[in-house]
């Protein structure tokens, strides 16, 4: 049996591009679509402004299952992805998930953006310039080509330091827009990743035929699209649809009361279907909750180019056989 290893930050930037994160995403999507990959249903609990995570899923045709846990705390995070043999449960990985997390959500907003956004779009509207901004930006432009970028967050020196960082990457108009509308008028394509608590994207600001890539809000307390954007939705989709409806306020005022779920689509189905945008559709929306299948879709292709390239440091490999109590002793 192969050794467990330990996979590293620095190693995981080293062996997958963002380009290849899209490519294993769409392929762990087509494989969701089969019915050979299948979510853990997303887990949560808050303290303090604080948040504990568990995602995870299971690819038994790979071989592999596993989770992601991190506690996105006031101080800081430290996300792991835990793999283990479907067939014996034993540890084959521990992958260190920040870089992970962050071409995995970019990723996904990529792969949505391919199939949903309109084919000559070469605008991008980017709200919100935090942690995750850069990989959206990187992803979006990895699908679309595109000419002018156009950032806003509500502290002008941090739309102005993301502009900085961002120059030294893409060869792309960079402009500072103050205020949302000012961003969002006229692009084909906005990316919301926001830590905001109330709704700020407003179907006034949008023009026809947008397609809008919603991040950030992925608890209940957190919101970004007002509810008159879903009046002119022609399509909603989604990356995990029972995570959606847990846990995304913005769906849940927008399909529960009227009970029209069913009008809310994955993105896997959009891939098997291969269901592009249609000519008359106006706003199209993706919200990314953040699920397993597309962590673990990164994870299993990380851990078999580890293999390959003889990346990664040795674990010790847990006990087989578990503990027991006999008389009030442990015993192995």
């Amino acid at each position: 049996m192969t050794e467990p290893i330990w996979i590293s930050e620095q190693s995981v930037v080293e062996m997958m591009s963002l380009p290849e994160a899209i490519t294993a995403l769409e392929r762990g999507l087509a494989l969701e679509a089969q019915g050979e990959a299948k979510n853990m249903v997303k887990t949560h609990v808050a303290w303090d402004g604080n948040n504990l995570h568990a995602i995870g899923a299971a690819y038994p045709g790979e071989g592999i299952v596993g989770t992601k846990t991190w506690a996105h705390t006031s101080g800081g995070a430290c996300p792991l992805l835990i793999l283990f043999s479907s067939e014996t449960g034993q540890l084959v990985a521990i992958i260190e998930a920040f870089a992970l997390g962050q071409m995995r959500t970019g990723g996904i907003s990529g792969v949505a953006t391919k199939w949903l956004a309109s084919e000559s779009a070469d605008v991008l509207a980017l709200i919100g310039t935090g942690k995750q901004a850069l990989a959206q930006l990187a992803a979006v432009h990895a699908v679309r080509p595109l000419k002018q970028v156009r950032i806003f967050s509500p502290r002008a020196e941090s739309r102005q330091a993301f502009i900085d960082k961002a120059a030294k990457q893409f060869d792309i108009e960079l402009v500072n827009a103050e205020s949302v509308r000012e961003a969002v008028r006229g692009a084909p394509i906005v990316t919301t990743v926001t830590r905001s608590t109330e709704a700020f994207l407003h179907a006034s600001d949008l023009d026809a035929g947008v397609h809008v890539n919603a991040v950030g809000a992925i608890t209940s307390e957190r919101a970004e699209l007002a509810h008159d954007v879903f009046d002119r939705c022609s399509r909603a989709v989604v990356d995990d649809l029972f995570t959606a409806k847990k846990l995304s306020s913005e769906f849940i005022q927008a399909f529960e009361a009227s009970h029209e779920w069913s009008k809310v689509s994955t993105l896997s189905s959009v891939i098997a279907n291969r269901s592009v945008r249609a000519p008359s559709d106006d706003i199209t929306i993706f919200k990314a909750m953040g699920m397993g299948i597309s962590d673990l879709a990164l994870g299993i292709e990380l851990y078999r180019r580890a293999l390959e390239s003889g990346i990664g440091r040795g674990l010790p490999q847990p006990e087989r056989n578990a503990p027991r109590l006999v008389s009030g002793k442990i015993k192995t």
